[in-house]
């Protein structure tokens, strides 16, 4: 994967990368979701010139606003011109010949494409990059990359940041499904306008736009079209194939029953609506009071990297519909702590996270397993860290600051006093699921009398 480093700083360089299909959060049984109104996109001229100003989506037609599902809308918003190559026919016979991937990335998709395509409707730009996400990440939101790319749209760290999407040991918006749609569509626009072409603008977003600058300008120089197909000989075997892949979904999109496929149910309503939150909240608790399991309300807020959700009342979280109201009705009967951590910042090598443990009366596992720690690792001076709440800190909320700024540094466990902590600490490590259990007994010691749900 070439991670684009050649790129604007404005723009900045989205990694190159096609995610497998990482199915962990939520691979079967997902609830359907629906459609909205689409707008048809006229389609480019054949001149850089003429396309760029011939960008913007006319209104719908009376059939587009007939369409009962999502895919209905997304067929009746095609506008960017279809590819018939060799390669296209090469990745339709690899998709349609697997059924069962098919399957799990329509399930996982159907909770996000009502959001997508109303969003494409809204700016006016095709509707078929809303399948883009099955060639970045199999509309896997927690799909990570060797580059380091995150979430559904595959933004690698750098791009993020330019595109406003917060990364910090809290939270990961490049993993946000609200938040990573708004950046790659603004992306995917700020690539047509440079280029006034839709397969060029997914060249670019594949491999830079400063490499599809330069193979235009090679092409320009001997007298040969700068069309994707003239340039595809000089660019590299993903991105020659990237154009052809979304092609080939889209031609199974438009017609399932001709490759043997059945696409889910997507109704025509929004599947999740955003809910404000007062407080600091645990994940586990935000999902017993949204009567979900972890994993459903993972799959809605990928985004939050640790077992309390931070921000306050600035922090939205996303609900079905149905469990929006479940949430709010929960919560005001509650009555309870919501959160069970807060911070701690590591002023000195000499810190051992079994000291730590024992100081905010817990175990070094769940301290390890709320922050992401390695066994054989210790904690740099300056590192933020998660750790139970004591009864000083019962109220008190982690501030915004914090959350911002926390980092986590680590370097390797070269040794040291050990002592009987230590040795505790190996002999719960080698049950594979000895840090879920414990974290599960921190939440249970700290609120015993609430008797919520702990995390699976």
């Amino acid at each position: 994967m070439q991670a684009r480093n050649n790129t604007s700083a404005a723009l900045a360089a989205l990694a190159l990368m096609l995610a497998p299909a990482l199915s962990q959060a939520a691979d079967a049984g997902l609830p359907a979701i629906a459609a909205f109104q689409p707008a048809q996109v006229k389609a480019p001229d054949t001149t850089l010139a003429a396309k760029a100003e011939t960008k913007q989506a006319r209104p719908a037609s009376e059939d587009a606003l007939r369409e009962t599902d999502v895919w209905g809308r997304i067929r009746s918003g095609y506008a960017i011109p279809d590819l018939d190559n060799p390669l296209v026919a090469k990745h339709i016979t690899w998709y349609s010949s697997r059924p069962d991937y098919m399957a799990r990335t329509t399930a996982r998709a159907s909770l996000y494409l009502f959001h997508v395509v109303t969003e494409l409707e809204k700016r006016g730009m095709p509707t078929e990059l809303a399948l883009l996400p099955f060639i970045e990440s199999a509309f896997n939101p927690q799909a990570l990359s060797s580059a380091n790319a995150a979430g559904m749209w595959q933004f690698v760290p750098g791009t993020g940041r330019d595109f406003n999407l917060k990364q910090n040991v809290f939270k990961d918006e490049r993993r946000g499904i609200v938040a990573s749609t708004d950046a790659a569509l603004t992306y995917l626009q700020r690539l047509y306008d440079m280029f006034g072409d839709w397969q060029l603008a997914l060249a670019a977003y594949n491999w830079g736009e400063g490499s599809v600058q330069k193979a235009i300008q090679h092409n320009r120089a001997l007298g040969k079209p700068t069309d994707f197909e003239s340039l595809s000989e000089l660019m590299p075997a993903e991105t020659r194939n990237y154009v052809p892949k979304l092609q080939a979904v889209k031609n199974i999109i438009a017609n399932p029953g001709q490759y043997g496929l059945t696409l889910p149910l997507i109704n025509n309503q929004p599947y999740f609506t955003a809910v404000d939150k007062t407080s600091d909240i645990d994940l586990t608790i935000a999902a017993h009071l949204a009567e979900l399991s972890v994993d459903e309300f993972k799959a809605l807020n990928p985004q939050f990297n640790r077992p309390v959700i931070t921000g306050g009342e600035h922090t939205k979280i996303l609900l079905p519909q149905e469990n929006a109201e479940k949430f709010h009705l929960n919560l005001a009967q509650w009555g309870r702590a919501l959160s069970t951590w807060t911070t701690h910042k590591i002023t000195s090598a000499r810190e051992r996270i079994e000291t730590l443990a024992s100081k905010f009366h817990t175990t070094p596992e769940v301290i390890r397993q709320a922050n992401n720690i390695p066994q054989k690792t210790v904690l740099k001076a300056g590192s933020t860290i998660l750790v139970p709440k004591l009864a000083t800190s019962a109220n008190v909320d982690i501030a915004p600051e914090v959350a911002d700024n926390a980092v986590v540094a680590l370097e390797a466990d070269r040794g040291g006093k050990r002592g009987r902590g230590y040795k505790a600490a190996r002999r719960h490590s080698d049950d594979d699921d000895a840090p879920v259990k414990l974290v599960k007994a921190h939440v249970s010691r700290y609120q015993h009398k609430s008797r919520h749900r702990n995390e699976d």
